[in-house]
C-alpha cells in the first residue's frame, strides 16, 4: 500500500551531475525521516544521506559536500539527492528509504526499488 519510487538514475561522465528524486505515495499518514543509501556491485549497503521532517541532514564523509539531500518544501513525502562532482566510485544502485507510517501501522522503514548510477568515461 506504500510505494517509493526513485527516478534520475543514469550514466554521466566522472565529473558530472545528477538528481536523484524519490516520491512516497499511497495510504500514508505521516512521513519522518527519509533518505538514500547505495549498493555498489559486490558491496554492502550504505548509507548515503538522511533528512528529517525538519530538514535536518547527515551525510556519509565519502559524499559530504559533493551530494546534497533536500525535500520538497510543501510535499514532505519527495526527497530528492543532488549528487555533483561524480567519481567512478559512486557508481551504484541508490536506493530511497522512508520511515513512514499509515493509519494502521506505526513507522516502518520502506524501501524503493532503487535506480542504477553508472560514473564512467
Amino acid at each position: 500500500q506504500v510505494r517509493l519510487v526513485e527516478s534520475g538514475g543514469g550514466l554521466v561522465q566522472p565529473g558530472g551531475s545528477l538528481r536523484l528524486s524519490c516520491a512516497a505515495s499511497g495510504n500514508i499518514f505521516r512521513v519522518d525521516v527519509m533518505g538514500w543509501y547505495r549498493q555498489a556491485p559486490g558491496k554492502q549497503r550504505e548509507l548515503v544521506a538522511t533528512i528529517t521532517n525538519g530538514d535536518a541532514t547527515n551525510y556519509a564523509s565519502s559524499v559530504r559536500g559533493r551530494f546534497t539531500i533536500s525535500r520538497h518544501n510543501t510535499l514532505k513525502n519527495t526527497v530528492y539527492l543532488q549528487m555533483n562532482s561524480l567519481r567512478p566510485e559512486d557508481t551504484a544502485v541508490y536506493y530511497c528509504a522512508a520511515e513512514v507510517a499509515t493509519i494502521e501501522l506505526p513507522y516502518l522503514k520502506r524501501w524503493g526499488q532503487g535506480t542504477l548510477v553508472t560514473v564512467s568515461s
